[in-house]
């Protein structure tokens, strides 16, 4: 595929310009802990670009394989932070091993109709019936709010970034890859330019007492840098350049704040991240909180206008 192909390139040479960028800087200023930083930050972009890439040129079924393994792993990091007992044993089974490859499975049968509500909806019911068998009814509510918490986040939410591979869209011929790609390029690149902006204008704080980092110069900056992000990259969608751009545009609001929201989560329970296993980035979540609030957005808003409501889509935009 001409895009996937001139897609890999293009972020090959984009990390390459940062890789030469950082060593400049380190020879110029020496190894100070920012420069440590972002070398650590570009080479752990390095390995994850490189995974993303491979698990695209190997098919959907490899797609699908990678998000289920970065659901479990975020899964994993985020009931870490939650309140457990013993009474809750069956429950987190059933969280690993039932219902995260159930969910994984519909997708890779495009079953619409029950992914989109097996875990809202029977997980809901389901877990909280396992707990109660076990009798114990301290922190009860606490336990399984946090538990149906993490499955939504972990695993409902994060499989509709590979949910994007099987929309059928009319007169779009392409791999679905090419969504996810969008997708993720633009969520995480609205990172990177609302940190970049923050640190070049920020001064009014969105919500000093969560993400202190975080300023609505940034947001404004990042987030209107991402819609110009999204639509030089309409060539990945069916879209023109303003819709892309309108598209990237939300993207990167609701990234913003599903961001914010976890990072509440974070301080909630007093840890700066939630994981130490990307180096310089922090756990799975701390690189995907973003895009799995961004991912449940996207998918609905391309099915609901452009797969079933195409009419609908003529008469908003």
């Amino acid at each position: 595929m001409t895009e996937l192909a001139a897609l890999f390139v293009l972020v090959a040479l984009t990390l390459g310009a940062a890789s030469l960028a950082a060593h400049l800087i380190r020879n110029r200023v020496g190894p100070t802990a920012f420069v440590e930083n972002l070398t650590q930050r570009i080479d752990a972009w390095w390995v994850m670009c490189i995974v993303l890439g491979v698990a695209f040129a190997l098919g959907p079924g490899a797609t699908i394989l990678l998000f289920a393994f970065l659901s479990f792993a975020v899964l994993r990091e985020f009931l870490t932070l939650t309140r457990r007992s013993r009474a809750d044993h069956y429950a987190l089974i059933f969280a690993f091993f039932v219902a995260l490859p159930v969910q994984y499975l519909a997708i890779w049968q495009d079953w619409y109709g029950f992914f989109t509500v097996f875990i809202p909806v029977w997980t809901f019911m389901i877990l909280p019936t396992l707990s109660v068998l076990r009798g114990q009814t301290e922190g009860f509510l606490t336990r399984m709010a946090e538990t149906q918490w993490a499955l939504m986040v972990s695993v409902f939410c994060v499989s509709h970034v590979p949910a994007l591979l099987f929309l059928d869209i009319p007169g779009f011929d392409k791999s679905g890859v090419l969504l996810v790609a969008f997708l993720v390029i633009v969520v995480q690149g609205s990172d990177v330019l609302q940190y970049i902006w923050g640190k070049m204008l920020g001064r009014t704080k969105v919500a000093p007492r969560t993400s202190p980092s975080k300023t609505w110069e940034g947001l404004i900056g990042g987030t209107l840098s991402a819609a110009l992000l999204g639509a030089a990259l309409f060539w990945l969608t069916p879209f023109p350049p303003l819709t892309a751009g309108l598209l990237a545009f939300v993207c990167a609001i609701v990234g913003f704040f599903g961001g914010l929201v976890l990072s509440a989560v974070k301080r909630d329970r007093g840890v700066k991240d939630w994981g130490t296993t990307i180096e310089g980035h922090g756990g799975f979540l701390d690189r995907l909180d973003g895009v799995v609030f961004a991912a449940l957005i996207f998918f609905h808003l391309l099915r609901f206008f452009w797969v079933t409501n195409p009419e609908t889509f003529n008469i908003v935009f």
